[in-house]
């Protein structure tokens, strides 16, 4: 008799330890329909992980839509176009919402122009649709303390912007060319991404920042709202009913987990929380 009740009592033991482990498996696994947040913050200078994360993203079945959460003051250009594509691609296939934080500008908002949704807080801090470039001249300093600099060059302007002299009127006029150039392609791809007019792009493409709410009446931005707001939106575009399960880099769950020290504790407080337990540990 006491031998049923114990394999009973063992039984039940380990269903429950089944039953919790299955549980915080599916927190961390998300069951059902998903979606991906991908996050870009501070300086864009690589493309290579967002544009991975990206293309992972839209191959997926599994996921519904993915939220694109950015807080960045911009960065290099050809970083800034090339995850501009990645969204652009990801927007023709899944939903894609932008949640823009306290900064969303330059290259910021350059990546965020092609989604299919942009949501700012009323004070996010973006815009600033532009490029510009800057030398220093310390040809001045370099006389005053008696120092001269010698230059062998194969062509006439292989070393313009140079810190040692200052911009000629022809290397002035080519820098300029150079980043109007640059500049248009940046107003271009606002135009596109947000089926814009051109000329309506070019009016507020002249450097200046907009608030999030300011943003909304130039119309760079569709919706105000704070990253939970872009969530529920996310979802609600996706088509998903309740609270969606969420995906993002820092959270993908791995098999070896399930043996973690950290997850075997959390599965023992949950079925005896009375207790407490202090650890020796060696090291």
């Amino acid at each position: 008799m006491k031998k049923v009740v114990f394999f009973f009592l063992g039984l039940f033991v380990l269903l429950i330890v089944i039953s919790l482990a299955l549980t915080m498996v599916g927190k961390r696994i998300p069951i059902g329909e998903k979606i991906a947040i991908v996050k870009v913050e501070g300086v864009i200078i690589s493309a290579k992980d967002t544009v991975k994360e990206l293309k992972k993203y839209r191959e997926d079945p599994s996921i519904k839509a993915i939220l694109l959460s950015v807080d960045s003051p911009g960065g290099a250009v050809v970083p800034s176009q090339e995850i501009y594509e990645e969204v652009r691609k990801t927007a023709a296939k899944k939903k894609v919402i932008v949640s823009m934080g306290s900064v969303a500008a330059s290259g910021g908002y350059y990546i965020s122009a092609p989604a299919t949704k942009i949501m700012a807080n009323p004070a996010t801090v973006t815009g600033s649709i532009g490029a510009y470039m800057e030398t220093v001249n310390v040809s001045g300093l370099m006389e005053k303390i008696g120092v001269s600099r010698e230059v062998v060059k194969s062509a006439k302007f292989k070393d313009m912007g140079s810190l040692y002299h200052g911009l000629g009127d022809d290397e002035r006029a080519m820098f300029q060319g150079l980043l109007d150039d640059i500049h248009s392609q940046f107003v271009e791809a606002v135009a596109s991404g947000r089926k814009m007019p051109l000329e309506k792009a070019q009016a507020i493409a002249d450097g200046r920042v907009f608030t999030g709410r300011q943003a909304l009446k130039a119309g760079l931005v569709d919706k105000l709202g704070t990253l939970q707001d872009a969530i529920k939106e996310t979802a609600a575009l996706a088509g998903i009913k309740g609270e969606p399960s969420i995906v993002s880099k820092k959270e993908d769950f791995t098999v070896s987990d399930l043996f973690s020290n950290k997850f075997v504790s959390e599965i023992f407080m949950k079925i005896f929380p009375a207790y407490k337990f202090n650890y020796l540990m060696m090291s």
